[in-house]
């Protein structure tokens, strides 16, 4: 029995809570010593980062920044740019973090060098949307970005664009027509929401071959509310260190609304695709689309082949739909929206853009291609309305080879390069008086540096879309001006905010008086 019982008692003892609690402690011990090592790693790298970038980047001057949240300003980013467009030429360094920087370019010259490259998108930054627009033509690099540029070109021949001219007329009076039935003259309007909506309605048309309207139907306001969430919530990431961690990201509440307004968006999209899979599925509307001689932008994805003869993924399918339904509506309703407040607040300027107008379309029942190269002032205004408020206020870039530019100063490979399209718009070295309103500066005898004006980027990677966008901007400007006269809301006057898109803080609100 003795005998039994000794190897019982032993057994206790290793059991005991003491040598149980001691385990415990010793395992804590252990993380509390690994989570001090990484803290103290994280600190070393930190420092050796900043260090780095402060020796490498010394000739771009910059004002103070805070060691750990950079030059963070809430809401006044756009103020601040503007400072430094005036104290320092050229170029200044930008700090996102305290171990995070970019060089702002604002000059031409150096934003010239930088586009005839082929540097590919800062990674850092553009890879924060990608769980919302995937790898479309916005975001793709090299010979798969020249693979699908080449593939979708044909989506913008003028042969393609001139039809699409009614299909913006019936979009733009539908708008119109809702803004007829509110009292709009007495109480202001923002105008940004009816604008994107009907922007909407216009891309899903032309591009995606839509038969319905998108203005009357008020489920589609859960995708463009879904659009307004992300441009806030990415540029909201962009700004704070701590959320380019994918893991706490997604665990925080911003991170939630996040991948949830992502999964609204792409319920729009997947069902968009799958309409028009479905459509395509009948011979007849097959047959018909093979006749053409040119094919739509989503008829295009869903029946050419690459390279390798194979149709494009799933994936790459829904990136590129993606990509363009939020570039082919977001970026022409921020111009739109800004336009008609440019407009508002310079009356003279409007009713010369009225009467031009009213003497080529007459009442307007019908605007035909060759009515758009018939308004040149109209154009004019459109123009300097996006110089004072570029609808993409900027675009990053991440040098693969070290660069030189005019001036003697050069940056190593690696370093991230923004061009402020915001701030070389308003570079008084190359605009004078650059927040005054002044159509003629764009007349055609006018000159100006190739560089100083980008409202659609430049260079290889300008923006695919641009001249479907003009197009539809002198239809919505010119079909407006027949029937509204555009006034603006002394006690909301609209303030520039930065995001991906240029935005208003608090929406841009404008008083609209029916004309008979």
């Amino acid at each position: 029995m003795l005998m039994i019982q000794k190897p019982l008692t032993m057994g206790f003892s290793i059991f005991s809570p003491s040598r149980s609690l001691d385990g415990v402690s010793g395992f804590f011990q252990v993380v509390f010593l690994l989570s001090l090592f990484l803290v103290l790693f994280k600190a070393v790298q930190f420092y050796l980062r900043r260090q780095w970038l402060l020796k490498t980047l010394q000739k771009f001057p910059s004002t103070p920044s805070h060691w750990l949240w950079g030059h963070h300003r809430k809401d006044k980013d756009l103020q601040q740019i503007l400072s430094w467009v005036e104290k320092f030429p050229s170029a200044c360094l930008q700090w996102l973090s305290g171990s995070c920087a970019r060089v702002l370019l604002y000059d031409p010259d150096y934003v010239k060098v930088i586009l005839g490259r082929s540097d590919p998108k800062a990674s850092g930054i553009y890879q924060l949307v990608v769980p919302w627009i995937g790898y479309g033509l916005l975001l793709l690099n090299g010979k798969k970005w020249f693979q699908h540029r080449r593939m979708l070109t044909p989506a913008f021949h003028y042969d393609i664009l001139k039809p699409y001219i009614r299909i913006m007329a019936d979009s733009v009076n539908t708008m119109l027509d809702k803004w007829e039935k509110l009292d709009g003259q007495d109480h202001s309007l923002d105008v940004f929401h009816y604008i994107s909506m009907m922007t909407l309605d216009t891309v899903m048309k032309c591009a995606f071959s839509y038969q319905g309207s998108v203005q009357l139907d008020e489920n589609s306001r859960s995708y463009t509310k879904a659009v307004e969430d992300l441009n806030n919530l990415t540029f909201h990431r962009i700004r704070s260190v701590f959320y380019w961690n994918n893991t706490i990201y997604k665990m925080s509440s911003d991170g939630r609304l996040f991948y949830h307004a992502c999964q609204l968006a792409h319920q729009h999209t997947d069902g968009v695709i799958k309409m028009r899979k479905a459509q395509l599925q009948n011979e007849e509307e097959l047959e018909k689309v093979k006749k053409k001689r040119r094919l739509d932008f989503l008829d295009i994805l869903l029946l050419s082949k690459m390279e390798d003869g194979k149709s494009l993924s799933d994936e790459d399918l829904r990136a590129e739909v993606d990509t363009f339904m939020f570039e082919g509506h977001d970026t022409t309703a921020s111009g739109l929206s800004w336009i008609f407040y440019a407009l508002a607040t310079h009356p003279e300027h409007q009713q010369r853009c009225r009467e031009e107008v009213q003497s080529v379309l007459g009442d307007g029942t019908s605007v035909t291609w060759d009515h758009l190269d018939q308004m040149p002032y109209t154009t004019m205004c459109i123009k300097e309305a996006m110089r004072l408020y570029p609808p993409v206020p900027s675009v990053s870039r991440e040098l693969n080879t070290p660069v030189t530019f005019p001036d003697g100063r050069s940056l190593p490979k690696g370093i991230t390069v923004a061009i402020s399209i915001y701030g070389l718009h308003h570079n008084p070295r190359f605009w004078p008086n650059p927040k005054v309103f002044d159509p003629s500066r764009f007349a055609p005898d006018s000159s100006r540096h190739s560089h100083s004006y980008l409202p659609f980027s430049g260079g290889a990677r300008n923006c695919i879309g641009k001249q479907f966008a003009m197009n539809e901007m002198k239809v919505a400007v010119a079909l407006t001006l027949l029937r509204f006269e555009l006034l603006p809301d002394p006690t909301r006057i609209p303030v520039p905010m930065l995001r991906l898109v240029l935005k208003s803080k608090d929406g841009i609100h404008l008083r609209l008086k029916k004309l008979r």
